[in-house]
């Protein structure tokens, strides 16, 4: 019997990699209505993650501004769509090296129903294939990931993880 060589590029085909960008998803133990609340309502968001305050609700059209009492200066976020239920798009500054688009990458927050919790995804895309980017890229998923963590722990357990972590 004759063994047949088979590439790597036969068993998965290249797609030419444009951009960077990421995913990550997490599940939190109350109904989407309220998760997804948690990222629209500035009020809400301030008690765990824009721990210098945030303005204005997440709804389309609108320019809201974040601050980090951690990281200071509040700056603009653009709400491309929010619907009020299941998705948030937002669009916030990045450093023109490091993004595709002119400074800026957009962040998508879906929230899904599975059985009593809710499945929040995060993605982020735009970030230019250099260090600048890849440096972007894995500093906003890092950030990301620790909103995710704690939005679950003020909405599960009334636990401020983000006070005094980064400084």
């Amino acid at each position: 019997m004759a063994s047949e060589t088979v590439s790597a590029e036969e068993v998965h085909p290249a797609t030419e990699l444009t951009e960077l960008e990421f995913s990550i998803f997490g599940f939190i133990s109350r109904p989407r209505t309220e998760v997804y609340e948690a990222v629209a309502d500035p009020a809400l968001l301030s008690k765990y993650f824009t721990t210098g305050g945030a303005e204005g609700r997440l709804e389309t059209g609108a320019t809201v501004m974040w601050d980090f009492a951690d990281f200071p200066g509040a700056f603009p976020v653009e709400v491309l769509e929010a619907d009020g239920e299941t998705k948030i798009v937002i669009r916030w500054g990045g450093d023109a090296a490091a993004t595709v688009a002119a400074e800026h990458t957009d962040v998508i927050f879906e929230f899904h129903t599975e059985s009593e919790r809710t499945k929040v995804v995060i993605s982020e895309r735009a970030w230019r294939l250099n260090e600048a980017g890849a440096q972007g890229a894995f500093g906003n998923c890092m950030g990301w990931t620790g909103m995710l963590a704690a939005m679950k722990a003020w909405l599960e357990y009334g636990i401020n993880l983000r006070e005094g972590f980064y400084r």
